[in-house]
């Protein structure tokens, strides 16, 4: 097996504690303490607290798209994929046991406080939002949609919304009503 990486192990255990406890409520010396790391060692690779988290949302974006990218890679029907995504957002609920979104609690932690944070996470949005705009696109050459722009905001809006109310919910069912609505969007 191959050994972590000083930094890698870093962000491993800052994303941990960040998403299960909160940004604001993770200290850098537990940070320290748990990555079983000397101070000089963090600050060689992260010159602030803030710095860490602009990694973890990096690290958390990639990995979403490229969980999604290999949920759907035997997949070629755009129909299908954009309900793959609805499984694969599902899935991200079921393995967190109903965390919730990451950019969501970040952004609902922070606010517009800080920036760039909150602009990455509009990012992030926008590029999920972009990825259902492409399937919808490339599937409505194949049928018949009349406003595509409309359907990917409703598509988006619905998943979203689904992964709001079930991890408040603790339930999965959101995302079953989500998938049926979204059957509907696309005859």
């Amino acid at each position: 097996m191959k050994k972590e990486k000083v930094r890698e192990r870093i962000i491993r255990v800052a994303s941990d504690l960040f998403y299960k406890q909160g940004y604001n409520s993770t200290g850098i010396n537990q940070i320290i303490a748990e990555a079983d790391i000397a101070i000089g060692s963090l600050y060689n690779h992260f010159s602030s607290k803030n710095d860490l988290l602009q990694a973890y949302l990096i690290k958390e974006e990639l990995s979403w798209f490229e969980g999604y990218d290999n949920s759907t890679s035997k997949i070629s029907e755009p129909r299908e994929k954009l309900l793959a995504l609805i499984d694969y957002r599902k899935k991200l609920q079921q393995t967190s046991k109903f965390a919730g979104c990451h950019f969501i609690k970040i952004v609902s932690e922070i606010g517009e406080g800080n920036p760039s944070v909150s602009g990455f996470a509009k990012q992030h949005k926008e590029k999920q939002k972009d990825l259902i705009k492409t399937l919808v696109k490339e599937y409505g050459v194949q049928g018949k949609l009349s406003d595509i722009d409309l359907i990917t905001e409703n598509i988006f809006l619905l998943i979203e919304g689904a992964v709001v109310t079930s991890t408040i919910s603790k339930k999965n069912d959101p995302f079953d009503q989500v998938k049926k609505i979204v059957q509907g969007l696309l005859p």
